[in-house]
């Protein structure tokens, strides 16, 4: 498992070092969007509608919207200003029975585990809880956010729970179209639905429900897999210099047999670079023929070639071209 924070459980005056885990984990399927025509992952990009191109992550800043179109800039010091000292520690505040909390105000789960040094203060705080049966509201800082939290035992680990605060579940009142309490109801179709309650409790078993949708999904993955219905992004294409660089590499080298020496690629000199190229000079001398071209004395029954271009690779095409 990954560590996702480091800090101590405060205890009264015990310190419990410990390190926190994620403990659960969606396994939903997720797809990816591409593009139909040639199925490449689609990808999403910061624009600023205003400057109509895309931002980098330096120019963007914090801003608190309090009315529409109008911004409160929150700064990185800011908000280190006012992140509680307490931020490598889980205060525990209370004691409580678990009961007493509603799930609705459950909202994330880790695991806890102790530090090199507080297997014994760990292991002291489980096994209170235990025989109190009782579990612990406390408050912790995480990702500059302060959470509440619980704090009970899972099998044989302490497990922390942030919770919502009150102010932070909605109230009942304002579900719609809620029936009154007092709707009348008859007695025997109340008493049929308790008796068909009764029947169908059972003790709980998690192992014991599954996510078919997810399991059919995987199916169908799988099978589409065994068909070989897939579907492959194309290689997205090198930068127009790289590909040019590479053909004339390749040109080069079909025409390597031409040559006595090897000949250097050289790169097209600058308007100020006047001084002809050592390779150039190199290729202009390899052959006799070529010699012989460069001087103007031809063979007898052959024609004067034209200019020698200035290209390196139209100048190994020229040789090739003229009969030794």
């Amino acid at each position: 498992m990954h560590t996702v924070w480091k800090g101590s459980i405060s205890f009264g005056l015990v310190n419990i070092p410990v390190r926190m885990f994620t403990a659960t984990e969606e396994r939903d399927i997720r797809f990816r969007q591409l593009h139909k025509e040639c199925n490449t992952p689609i990808k999403y990009s910061k624009m600023c509608p205003h400057c109509q191109r895309e931002v980098e992550t330096s120019e963007i800043v914090r801003g608190y919207e309090y009315e529409k179109g109008h911004f409160v800039i929150i700064e990185d010091d800011d908000l280190e200003a006012i992140t509680p000292e307490t931020r490598r520690a889980i205060e525990i505040l209370d004691f409580v029975d678990l009961t007493e909390i509603d799930p609705v105000y459950f909202d994330k789960s880790y695991f806890l585990s102790p530090q090199e040094t507080g297997e014994k203060a760990y292991a002291l705080l489980r096994a209170a809880m235990e025989q109190t049966g009782k579990i612990a509201i406390a408050q912790v800082t995480m990702r500059n956010r302060q959470s509440l939290a619980v704090i009970r035992l899972y099998e044989h680990c302490i497990m922390l729970e942030t919770i919502f605060y009150p102010d932070e579940v909605r109230p009942v009142h304002q579900v719609p179209a809620l029936p009154d309490a007092s709707v009348p109801l008859a007695e025997n179709e109340l008493k049929m639905a308790t008796e068909l309650i009764a029947n169908m409790t059972v003790p709980f078993d998690p192992a014991k429900y599954t996510d078919q949708y997810r399991v059919d999904l995987q199916e169908m993955i799988e099978k589409k897999l065994e068909g070989q219905e897939i579907a492959t992004a194309p290689t997205i294409a090198r930068t127009n210099v790289i590909d040019l660089m590479q053909a004339l590499k390749e040109s080069l080298a079909s025409t390597a047999g031409q040559t006595s020496s090897p000949v250097k690629l050289e790169p097209e000199p600058t308007p100020a670079a006047t001084q002809p190229k050592a390779g150039r000079k190199r290729a202009t001398s390899a052959k006799p023929a070529a010699k012989t071209a460069s001087t103007g004395k031809e063979p007898a029954g052959e024609q004067k070639p034209a200019p020698a271009p200035t290209s390196t690779t139209k100048t190994l095409r020229r040789k090739k071209a003229t009969p030794v």
